[in-house]
């Protein structure tokens, strides 16, 4: 069974993976149309991070004596799919184009943004559902980010 804190330590997880992606990627590109973005898309992840932070110290408070809502293993599974979530297992020596990690971080923008639509179920405040609609529609603005990157062709690459 999945409470909902460790449904949000998960999604907290994911920001923070993301934001040290894009920062190592940062360090290993040499495409300056991408540069900003990277800049961009990991602060913007760490400010998620500390979004979801501050929503688990209020569940915290809340539940403070109360049963915490679980959900069960399979019930998430059949949720989310085979969605990985994570960017922490890729090797961003093994990337070999600026064109290969846009790919992947727009994959990781499109299952955080299903992970995130799964978690708003769990919510029942207005004001909390809101906040999360405008951390979605950023991670939205991520895909639309990415995709719209000019990158220059160099020797045949890009």
């Amino acid at each position: 069974m999945f409470s909902i804190r460790e449904i949000i330590d998960m999604a907290i997880q994911l920001e923070k993976n993301a934001e040290t992606f894009y920062r190592e990627a940062l360090a290993r590109v040499s495409t300056p149309t991408l540069e900003p973005i990277l800049v961009c898309l990991a602060d913007e992840e760490r400010e998620h991070a500390e979004w979801f932070e501050r929503l688990k110290r209020m569940l915290d408070e809340a539940r403070a004596g109360g049963e915490e809502g679980e959900l069960d293993g399979a019930a998430l599974r059949g949720l989310v799919g085979d969605q990985k979530f994570s960017l922490a297992d890729v090797d961003l020596s093994k990337i070999e184009s600026a064109e290969e990690l846009i790919e992947l971080a727009v994959e990781h923008e499109k299952d955080t943004i299903l992970f995130y639509q799964m978690l708003q179920s769990f919510i029942q405040s207005p004001e909390t559902t809101k906040e999360l609609d405008e951390i979605i529609a950023q991670e939205d603005q991520h895909i639309k980010m990415l995709q719209e990157c000019e990158i220059p062709v160099v020797n045949g690459k890009r």
